[in-house]
């Protein structure tokens, strides 16, 4: 490495990537043990935390030395590069490691991953996750040694073969052992976790779902809790938030009439699916859904897996990795799941639609939560139709109203909800803001629609 880079990388101080460590030690190898098991990175030895150079005392055994007390206390051992770079008259030295194609590497039995710019020791779940990506497979593929053949319902899986026939253009006609066998859901003449879930006959404690209709944050109207197996679950939840919704006839002067519920009932039933394909059942904690007045949260254990941002979840522009494999590829299977990855993204449409508030994605190490809001004290301004002549009044409305519900919409989203291409919605806003009727604040990506108030006196 050349001196102006290794400047470079001190002067931007410690990263995901970059640690500084005045002296070789004990931490200096957890450091290793968690560049290994991230992403890779430097670590700049001779260097103060505050970036400020120290210098080492290095001879010939020194490098060797290091190298051996990594070797001997990782497993699987890793074997990085060092290199001496000379700094102002001062030797540093720059231990280089690369990601590690096995995963997890422990340093004296503990695990560490680098996370931000500090090491983070990895629970236990996290260091099952990362040993099962190393295989390419998910808890739910693995043997359950607490159950067998005599645990699951024949029913159930002629249900899910009936289903999945629906959508095929060559229909199963395989007995149900068969079936699961070739999915890899029974292996061995042993059932899998996922079989489990998917078609048992018990109520399983791991899938418990509690459901609670809340007068307000702490009465509860209403509650029940859920043990199925999954695919009945996801009925079941949606039957419980019809029962605690508002649905509504609306007469359009169609020979039928037209059911406008407090929610989009589409979106209601993706959330639930990703909430039970997705979940980490291995956690103790349950699945939460609490229906409130004005909102309804739901609550599942597992957060975004790592390198996927709620960002990327809403643009729909990322590569699925499920948590649980095998359970996403018999959703799939049964026709539950369209595509992986764009749910989210059709929540949003969803609800973009029916002008109501962008739900709200949070996301921990534990936990992943989505908010959908019912916003029934919403009223559009007033729009004279002299404000521009050049779009229709009705649009202009509409316009207005779509921003006020959602101010954070993109130009792509409002073109799908009044049925213009994306040009010619670019180009009502562009009029708006001319006109000083509505004003944009911040990036394309990022930003938020403001509406001038004085908007109705112009």
């Amino acid at each position: 490495m050349d001196i102006e880079k290794l400047n470079k990388l001190i002067s931007q101080g410690e990263s995901e990537v970059v640690e500084f460590k005045a002296s070789f030690d004990k931490e200096a190898i957890e450091s290793v043990c968690a560049f290994a098991n991230a992403k890779g990175g430097k670590l700049i030895v001779g260097v103060t935390d505050n970036g400020i150079l120290k210098g080492l005392k290095i001879n010939d055994e020194t490098f060797q030395s290091w190298i051996n007390q990594i070797k001997t206390s990782t497993s699987p051992s890793v074997i990085p590069e060092i290199e001496q770079v000379e700094v102002k008259g001062k030797s540093i030295a720059v231990i280089h490691v690369t990601e590690q194609p096995i995963k997890p590497i422990s340093y004296k039995g503990r695990y560490f991953k680098r996370i931000n710019n500090s090491n983070h020791q990895m629970s236990p779940t996290e260091i099952s996750d990362e040993h099962l990506k190393t295989i390419n497979s998910s808890w739910d593929f693995f043997q359950d040694s607490m159950h067998t053949i005599e645990d699951i319902s024949f029913e159930k899986i002629n249900r899910f073969i009936s289903m999945a026939n629906q959508k095929r253009a060559f229909p199963i006609t395989d007995d149900p052992l068969t079936v699961l066998t070739k999915l890899q859901a029974i292996r061995d003449n042993k059932i899998t976790f996922g079989a489990y879930l998917l078609f048992t006959k018990d109520n399983p404690i791991m899938s418990t779902i509690e459901m609670g209709r809340f007068i307000d944050d702490i009465s509860i109207k209403d509650d029940v809790t859920i043990r199925e197996d999954l695919f009945s679950e996801v009925e079941l939840i949606i039957n419980f938030i019809s029962k605690h919704i508002n649905k509504a006839l609306i007469f359009t002067g169609k020979p039928q009439r037209e059911e406008k519920w407090d929610y989009p009932m589409e979106a209601i039933r993706e959330i639930v699916i990703n909430m039970i394909v997705h979940r980490d059942y291995k956690s103790s904690y349950d699945s939460i859904i609490k229906i409130f007045n004005n909102k309804i949260e739901f609550i599942n254990p597992g957060g975004l897996p790592e390198g996927l941002t709620i960002e990327h979840l809403k643009s729909g522009n990322f590569i699925s990795t499920p948590r649980n494999k095998l359970i996403a590829t018999l959703f799939k299977e049964a026709g539950l799941i369209e595509k992986y990855g764009s749910g989210i993204k059709r929540v949003i449409d969803a609800f973009n639609k029916a002008f109501l508030p962008e739900p709200i994605f949070e996301s921990t190490n534990n936990f992943f939560k989505v908010t959908i809001f019912n916003t029934k004290d919403y009223v559009a301004p007033e729009i004279a139709p002299e404000i521009a002549p050049e779009i229709a009044p009705e649009i202009v409305t509409k316009l207005i109203e779509i921003i006020t519900k959602n101010p954070y919409i993109t130009v792509d989203a409002i073109s799908k909800i009044i049925n213009k291409s994306t040009r010619t919605t670019k180009n009502y806003m562009s009029i708006l803001k001319k006109k000083d009727i509505i004003a944009r604040e911040g990036s394309t990506k990022k930003g938020k629609w403001i509406i001038n108030k004085n908007m109705e006196s112009k």
